[in-house]
């Protein structure tokens, strides 16, 4: 085989595929990879989410973490080990389901992205420092569009930057994470000393159908991401080993970095109490009174002293996780596409490695200005409504994130059938069911997101999202639909786009 080449390579690969992986640098090792999966999988703006749902959140993450959770690690683990090439899922999906499905699947599982990062995280890191550095006050909408622009700015720099340079984001990222869930947990624990607890009967803990149905999408969204690494599979040293190791750790760490926080939350706050935005910022800022502070009659929580110099080391490690996260999933997703330029499933100019950087270049510019114009289209929509921001471009995060899978975990048993020759490091048992329980989790989860309740009572009581009313849940279901709808459609240009890359002569075996 040529440079650059290996063993699970299509004989069909442009040749453009050789000429850009071989700008790629290995340096991204095993270490590396637990972190930037620990930044992937465990973010802190859905925690308030998961929580707000009461008790049983806590039963629903135990058990999607048993059969979604691990079993996604499996799959991953094993598709991860036999096909490392650069650009993760696109090769899979391409590779079982052909380069038109690829180009749509990546293009969905690209998107996602800049839109996140534009809006959610964008929205939660202006939360927390408006919560402790702003009296709570809201920003002024000059003031709110100078933070969010530098926040994604900053985070498309870092995308931007060597691997061996950009990957210290994640490693910072994934420690900042250790310090302010930890002390977080630790402080709850204080705190309940202290103060007693709300508690909660074991009934509370009960699962229900309208449980499932708000929590299950939001807990996937959480608990996607072992593939990400992949997207950067030629630059690791090790894949075939270094995947597995790192996966299963991750997973285990993930669990118990979701479950004390959110724990922490339902025996801190009441239920009415916590939102999507701000309940976990609102349980870090009541529970750290225990350093300096009170809690007024009406919940409202002053810091003081040394709570609220702790309080302001917790904003800002939140901050670095919201970031961080934003960072590792622009990181891989980026070079998704970029891969996909470069193999025939969109333009040629995207598919480009910076000699320079080693990076994506284009591609992270691109998702800059997708993440700022979601960013500006979003903030005027709502009227400046953080609550309706968070909660839309949510939505549309996790609906364009879990639609990408329907191509990304159907490809284990397709592979397993189309290329049972390529060495397998680790297998995964029972490929076919794990397959189908994912496809099908998946599904329903992405029906419910655009329209939250259906089949039970459509938008209304507790499927009704926040900030929104009855009467809008047709535009709601147009906020969701369309942008889907378009990102398929785009997606299907964009291989139309490819195909003169597609069509040049395939690289010499």
């Amino acid at each position: 085989m040529t440079v650059g080449q290996i063993a699970s390579e299509p004989a069909d690969a442009p040749a453009a595929a050789q000429a850009e992986r071989r700008k790629l640098r290995k340096h991204f090792g095993r270490f590396d990879i637990l972190f930037f999966l620990l930044c992937t999988i465990v973010g802190v703006d859905t925690i308030g989410s998961v929580a707000s749902n009461g008790a049983e959140a806590f039963t629903w993450l135990i058990v999607l973490a048993a059969v979604f959770f691990v079993p996604s690690a499996l799959l991953t683990a094993e598709l991860g080990a036999a096909f490392p090439d650069e650009g993760g899922p696109y090769i899979w999906t391409s590779r079982a389901f052909g380069r038109l499905a690829g180009a749509v699947n990546n293009f969905l599982y690209w998107i996602t992205n800049p839109v996140w990062l534009g809006g959610t995280l964008s929205v939660s890191a202006v939360t927390a420092y408006t919560t402790f550095f702003n009296d709570g006050k809201d920003l002024s909408t000059p003031a709110f569009y100078v933070f969010t622009l530098i926040f994604v700015w900053v985070g498309v720099l870092a995308a931007i930057l060597s691997f061996d340079v950009g990957k210290w984001i994640p490693t910072i990222g994934a420690w900042s994470r250790f310090v302010l869930l930890g002390l977080f947990t630790v402080t709850v624990v204080v705190y309940g000393v202290k103060h007693g607890l709300h508690g909660f009967g074991i009934g509370d803990f009960s699962p229900t159908y309208a449980g499932f149905v708000l929590l299950v999408p939001v807990l996937m969204f959480n608990f996607v991401g072992f593939e990400l690494p992949n997207t950067a599979g030629d630059e690791m040293t090790d894949a075939q080993k270094d995947v597995p190791f790192a996966i299963f750790r991750s997973a285990g760490l993930a669990v118990l970095l979701y479950a004390l926080p959110i724990l922490g939350i339902l025996l801190v706050l009441p239920v009415t109490a916590v939102t999507g935005l701000s309940g976990f910022i609102d349980a870090i800022r009541q529970v750290f009174t225990v350093y300096g502070g009170h809690v007024a009659s009406d919940g409202t929580a002053t810091l003081s002293g040394a709570g609220s110099l702790l309080g302001d080391l917790a904003a800002i490690m939140f901050i670095l996780t919201v970031l961080s996260s934003g960072v590792t999933w622009v990181m891989g997703s980026d070079r998704a596409l970029a891969v996909s330029g470069y193999d025939g499933a969109a333009p040629r100019f995207l598919g480009v490695i910076s000699s320079r950087f080693g990076t994506p270049v284009r591609v992270n510019i691109l998702s800059g200005l997708v993440s700022t114009l979601v960013l500006v289209l979003a903030h005027e929509l709502t009227n400046g409504s953080a609550a309706k921001l968070f909660g839309a471009v949510l939505g549309l995060a996790i609906s364009t994130t879990l639609i990408s899978y329907l191509g990304i975990f159907p490809a284990l048993a397709v592979l397993r059938r189309k290329a049972p020759h390529v060495p397998r490091p680790y297998k995964a048992p029972f490929p076919r069911t794990i397959s189908v329980v994912l496809t099908v989790l998946i599904l329903f989860a992405s029906v419910q997101l655009v329209a939250p309740g259906l089949g039970d009572h459509w938008f209304r009581g507790d499927y009704k999202p926040d900030g929104w009313s009855h009467a809008e849940r047709w535009k709601y279901l147009l906020t969701e639909a369309v942008p889907l709808v378009a990102f398929m459609l785009l997606g299907v240009l964009f291989w139309r786009l490819g195909k003169p890359t597609r069509t040049s002569p395939a690289a010499e075996a």
